[in-house]
């Protein structure tokens, strides 16, 4: 899934959400945040997107790429500009 920052000095930046545990999710951007550097945030401060692109959700999570995620987050917040992805 992919999630929006709600808090914190990142407040309206899109995420992957990586990994999931308790009341805490880690995120993923490809790029200020990579896969090998996730950031740890609390839940209440996210807002989760049901809908995850197809080119992520066609491969399992273990097997994803920095590039790729940046490339979802991308596709994302075009199609969220135009109005066609909600």
């Amino acid at each position: 899934m992919m999630a929006w920052s709600l808090a914190g000095h990142d407040r309206g930046k899109l995420y992957v959400i990586i990994r999931e545990e308790g009341d805490f999710v880690w995120l993923c951007d490809g790029r200020l945040r990579p896969l090998e550097n996730p950031k740890k945030k609390r839940r209440k401060h996210i807002q989760i997107m049901k809908r995850i692109p197809a080119e992520l959700g066609a491969v399992a999570p273990e097997k994803w790429k920095n590039e790729e995620i940046k490339h979802c987050i991308c596709v994302v917040k075009k199609e969220l500009a135009g109005g066609s992805y909600v």
